[in-house]
């Protein structure tokens, strides 16, 4: 592979520095780097940080290639500046024996645009009722560390205790999609006064903050690791700092859009916003930018999730649940973040590199950008702003709540162990 010198970058927001790339490893990081054969980019002032990883990903690969596919979703990654995503198990089949994890981890091998880590379901088809091949996905080709039911909750206490018991042998972590299923039941968004005005089926936070409380108290039992999947109001955030102050070993994500959407857009009655969990409220908004500001929120997933034109073209009642979010991530986090004073540049990289790759295991990803390290780099242009069209999407769907409305920033470059995806906000 040939050299490549990132010439006047802000790393992490800071120095201007330039990176020397020599084959798949960072050689150099300083000023006045020369490499005569190397291939130079002039980053200009452009914030350079480490790969984004996002733990969570919905590929649908197996099943549901209409909507998105593994070399699809991982163009669309490359796009938002990913070097690594974690694809969820709600697949058909669903990824919960060993054959299809390592199907998903081959197509992200084929792909070549990022690395693809395959979640494992906790149970068998997702039902909620039988263990699903935790250890067999684990010790698979693909390496399974993460295991989530993700879409449902695994409700039952009993089966959740055995998770968490089972995957503490290998170090891995259950990620848990919180929601109580009873007190769900036909609900359409946010339970509130915009769903009373409106007439909705409402979706209280007490149904994600009750199962958030459940958990957390069987890890400590069990001793093991559970994270909290978009977690999305004030009260779970308050139980999460609880648990933390315990030592209680949970992590928790937050959602782009949880940062800034609220439910008063769902007076709309457009269906592209209509997600699980549901937009909340202002407050809710508020109080979930702060726990990310001061690390009671670990992480940003993104929850890409794609869904082809006939599941959102139509009554709000009828349209499918989920928004994409690979290629808008980062745009959003400056927004709510960075240009809010709430986080700097190293805290984007600690958010959405750093804490991902600790918390699923992603070797050779969210590494320092310094000298040794593996050569997952992502570019940013701060200075950008430009409306969010989804025509431009390398993902193959197309439902973003972001249409129209102007964002700051633009990922001009991603390398993937020394490689380019994106050269100038183009695929390589």
């Amino acid at each position: 592979m040939s050299k490549i010198l990132i010439r006047g970058a802000k790393v992490l927001g800071g120095d201007v520095q330039d990176v020397l790339i020599d084959g798949e490893t960072i050689a150099a990081v300083g000023t006045g780097l020369e490499a005569g054969d190397a291939t130079v980019v002039d980053a200009d002032g452009q914030i350079l940080l480490p790969g984004l990883v996002d733990l969570h990903t919905h590929l649908r690969e197996p099943g549901r290639e209409d909507s998105e596919t593994v070399l699809t979703g991982t163009r669309a990654a490359a796009s938002g500046g990913y070097t690594a995503v974690f694809a969820m198990a709600n697949t058909f089949p669903v990824a919960d024996t060993a054959g299809v994890v390592e199907q998903v981890w081959r197509l992200g091998k084929e792909s070549g645009y990022c690395d693809v880590q395959p979640i494992g379901a906790v149970t068998v088809g997702l039902e909620g009722k039988k263990l699903a091949e935790l250890g067999a996905m684990h010790d698979s080709a693909a390496g399974v560390t993460v295991f989530s039911d993700d879409g449902k909750c695994v409700d039952d206490a009993v089966i959740m205790r055995r998770a968490l018991e089972y995957v503490k042998a290998f170090g891995g972590v259950v990620a848990q999609h919180a929601q109580e299923p009873r007190l769900t039941e036909g609900a359409q968004m946010n339970e509130g006064v915009v769903s009373a005005e409106l007439g909705l089926g409402g979706w209280p936070a007490v149904a994600e903050e009750s199962i958030i409380a459940r958990d957390v108290l069987l890890a400590e039992h069990v001793g093991s690791r559970v994270h909290i999947c978009h977690l999305s109001t004030a009260g779970s955030v308050e139980i999460v700092r609880w648990a933390k102050s315990r030592g209680i070993d949970v992590t928790a994500e937050v959602t782009p859009h949880h940062l800034l959407l609220t439910d008063e857009l769902v007076r709309s009655y457009n269906p592209v916003y209509k997600v699980n969990p549901p937009l909340r409220t202002e407050k809710d908004v508020m109080a979930l930018r702060e726990a990310l500001a001061d690390g009671t929120i670990d992480i940003v997933a993104t929850d890409h999730a794609p869904h082809p034109h006939e599941d959102k073209d139509c009554e709000w009642a009828a349209a499918a649940m989920g928004m994409v979010g690979l290629e808008t991530a980062l745009r959003v986090v400056q927004h709510t973040m960075v240009e809010t004073g709430l986080l700097d540049w190293a805290g984007v990289a600690d958010r959405m590199a750093h804490k991902p790759a600790e918390i699923g295991r992603a070797t050779g990803h969210g590494r320092p950008v310094s000298a040794g390290e593996p050569a997952n780099l992502t570019l940013v242009d701060p200075a950008y702003r430009g409306d969010v069209n989804p025509a431009d999407f390398a993902s193959r769907s197309r439902n973003t709540p972001y249409e129209g409305r102007e964002l700051p920033g633009r990922v001009t470059h991603t390398f993937l162990r020394g490689r380019a995806t994106l050269v100038d906000g183009k695929l390589a």
